[in-house]
């Protein structure tokens, strides 16, 4: 029997595609696997008995990578799981800003009598601007920046996008109407409007600074639907206090940021709908029961995709190394004295990873320098 352990509140419909090999609890201390959101565990203690963690949604700047990838732990995220809940939002934002909705709705909170006469005497000073044939920039064209740009051109915006790591896969499902800039700063003088969907790493920490907002169009909007940690703040409040940027619209507050004038707050809304917390849940478990029975690797942050697709022989054994260059070759030598019916492996930064079926009882497969962990399945 597996366990299970979840941090933060996992949806139902998620953990009920467990089968009757796993057991669920908060209590983390024997887990084989554990499933979390948003809760912090760089500072926790991590059992001995784990194998991996998901995390139900993309970011996983609550996790730490590098402990858990040193240790063997494999780290799962979900991406696309949510996408459509965060495109959503995003075409929310849009609007907010556009048409100085907020604004609006406080203005109207405050009417007290003859409030039809008041209306229609003071709406005149939140009339905003339609989003048909603005132009919007996308950078990051992942499975969220693609559905955004998408149905920026489908409302009649101009879309462009950005992505210095632009896959074959995003290219298929992007619009062939949507331009793909080389250079992020061949975008931006283009753009009424810019959405980031970047991830939060040291390379893109602070990415949106001066440099990068004197490039906008004079009022740009700018809309970060994906960290906080991506803006340079006090070079955004320069840019918004001088005119060159009209707006900020974030689903991140922070103290620097909320109450400021022309700053919209949202309260990290983005996967916050009943379908992506489901979806994100389901995706996070079947990549747990994956790895944990057959050794598959799929959507891990910290070691290399690799699949054998389910098990069928007498044994599978799982090889994770560190600083070896060529592990394939290194888990064939381990295994050497067993006949092996099918390999692959693969590499992704320091970190490798083989799987390998043997057609045999595995009883003991000698280690090596540079191997973290073998696991016999």
């Amino acid at each position: 029997m597996y366990k299970i352990g979840t941090l933060n509140k996992i949806s139902p419909v998620g953990l009920a595609h467990l089968s009757d090999k796993y057991t669920v609890s908060d209590d983390i201390s024997e887990a084989n696997g554990i499933l979390v959101r948003s809760q912090d565990m760089h500072e926790m203690q991590l059992p001995e008995s784990l194998l991996s963690i998901a995390r139900a949604g993309a970011g996983v700047n609550n996790i730490p990578l590098d402990k858990c990838a040193d240790a063997g732990i494999v780290v799962f995220n979900t991406p696309g799981a949510n996408a459509n809940a965060v495109k959503e939002l995003v075409l929310g934002g849009l609007f907010l800003a556009a048409r100085n909705i907020p604004a609006g709705i406080a203005w109207a909170g405050t009417l007290t009598e003859n409030v039809g006469k008041a209306v229609e005497k003071g709406k005149s000073q939140f009339a905003g601007t339609e989003i048909k044939g603005k132009t919007l920039g996308v950078v990051g064209l992942g499975a969220i920046g693609v559905l955004v740009a998408n149905a920026a051109a489908d409302l009649g915006m101009k879309a462009i996008g950005y992505d210095p790591y632009f896959s074959v896969k995003a290219a298929h499902n992007l619009c062939s109407c949507i331009e793909v800039k080389e250079d992020v700063k061949d975008l931006l003088p283009l753009c009424d409007y810019i959405s980031i969907h970047v991830p939060a790493m040291d390379s893109t920490k602070g990415m949106f600074n001066s440099e990068l907002f004197a490039l906008m169009k004079d009022g740009a909007i700018l809309l970060n639907f994906s960290r906080d940690k991506l803006v340079n703040e006090a070079n955004l409040l320069t840019a918004l206090e001088a005119g060159k940027l009209g707006k900020y619209v974030t689903d991140f507050p922070t103290d620097g940021v909320l109450n400021k004038e022309n700053i919209i707050c949202l309260p990290h809304l983005g996967a916050s709908t009943a379908e992506a917390e489901d979806n994100c849940a389901t995706m996070a478990v079947e990549q747990t029961m994956d790895y944990i029975e057959n050794g598959n690797i799929v959507n891990s942050v910290n070691f290399p995709a690799v699949n054998l697709g389910a098990k069928a022989c007498a044994c599978r054994v799982a090889i994770a190394t560190k600083g070896v260059e060529n592990p394939l070759k290194l888990a064939s030598d381990l295994l050497a004295n067993y006949k092996v019916t099918a390999i692959s492996g693969n590499v992704r930064g320091a970190y490798g990873y083989v799987l390998a079926n043997v057609a045999e009882a595995v009883a003991n497969v000698p280690s090596a320098e540079g191997v973290i962990k073998i696991r016999v399945i």
